[in-house]
């Protein structure tokens, strides 16, 4: 089948294409650049041992979108495309809801003049804002804190009324928790065009030394180490949700909602010596204040997955650690 990745050269759309390019469908990637590199392209022509097809275009530009739409019968759609800082949303929210708004109304406009009626949404757990109770499962009431997490939930919301109005509809919200690490290769992985709000690209900038220290924020959390707990999930566990997400939408209409996590909370340090140990590096850190807005732990049920699709993420912290300093050296060689 021709899938379109829209945001396709980003951190998930790149691992996603090389999941489902050796699944053996065909992936065109289309995507603007402002948040990932050309260079992405050669690099996943290497991986796969074939060229890809890239557009660069823009889905604020109605006729760039036609314009792929009519150069390929694409049979499927996984969204990715979309500003991603959730810091910069909260900083420019007009910016953040005319981008990602209208560029999916535009996606979807076009989707439904050719009648492409499967699309794979990249959501987030941050539509979930402030957990009410742990492990958080789909059920879980939906108050996102951010203009970025709103928008999300949006989109979803309108992805619903769409299902509603039209049940031929096959479509899936992934609602991701913490995605770190790097492609086995080496050769794509988490690089952050500005500066890194993640947790492990700061860490292999430190260990790199890019940069001095790891500031960790907050040490009075009521947790097993006084650091904040979040549910790492490696991007290529991530990546075969995506795919077990596909096959799952060959077979059944609806618009259906999971969380794509571990069901493990992992503390700031836990990650931080776990990328230690694996990589016999130094990265120097200090306490400071903790950040307004961040809970001290928020971790997924992953089981509405596991029963549906029959995913469960895999791999583990040492896994994460290993491959994201992996792909830090390939990328300096660069």
């Amino acid at each position: 089948m021709k899938l379109l990745l829209t945001g396709g050269m980003g951190y998930i759309g790149s691992h996603v294409a090389v999941t489902m390019a050796k699944s053996g469908h065909e992936v065109i990637l289309f995507d603007n650049l402002v948040n990932s590199s050309s260079d992405t392209i050669k690099k996943l022509n290497k991986i796969l041992d074939k060229d890809v097809y890239f557009y660069k275009g823009d889905l604020n530009n109605p006729n760039d979108i036609k314009s792929i739409f009519e150069k390929f019968k694409i049979d499927a759609v996984f969204h990715f495309a979309g500003y991603k800082s959730v810091k910069e949303s909260v900083i420019n929210p007009i910016e953040y809801y005319s981008n990602n708004m209208i560029g999916t109304i535009n996606l979807i406009n076009e989707m439904y003049k050719k009648n492409v009626k499967l699309l794979v949404f990249s959501s987030s757990a941050t539509v979930y804002g402030d957990p009410k109770y742990l492990p958080i499962d789909e059920k879980h009431p939906t108050i996102p804190k951010n203009p970025y997490g709103r928008i999300k939930l949006q989109i979803e919301d309108m992805l619903d009324d769409i299902y509603s109005s039209d049940n031929n509809w096959r479509i899936a919200c992934l609602r991701y928790f913490n995605p770190v690490g790097s492609h086995d290769s080496g050769l794509i992985g988490d690089n952050p065009t500005g500066l890194a709000n993640n947790l492990m690209p700061i860490i292999t900038k430190v260990a790199s030394k890019k940069l001095k220290k790891l500031s960790v924020f907050g040490n009075d959390y009521p947790t097993v180490d006084g650091t904040g707990v979040r549910d790492y999930i490696h991007v290529m566990d991530l990546a075969e949700g995506h795919k077990m997400s596909f096959n799952y939408l060959l077979k059944n209409k609806g618009c259906f909602k999971f969380n794509l996590g571990t069901g493990k909370g992992y503390s700031v340090l836990d990650l931080l010596k776990s990328f230690i140990k694996m990589n016999h590096c130094d990265v120097p850190y200090d306490f400071t204040f903790r950040r307004e807005g961040d809970v001290s732990e928020c971790y997924a049920d992953p089981n509405k997955a596991f029963e549906f699709l029959g995913w469960r993420s895999l791999r583990g912290l040492d896994e994460m650690s290993e491959s994201a300093w992996k792909f830090l050296h390939h990328n300096e060689k660069d």
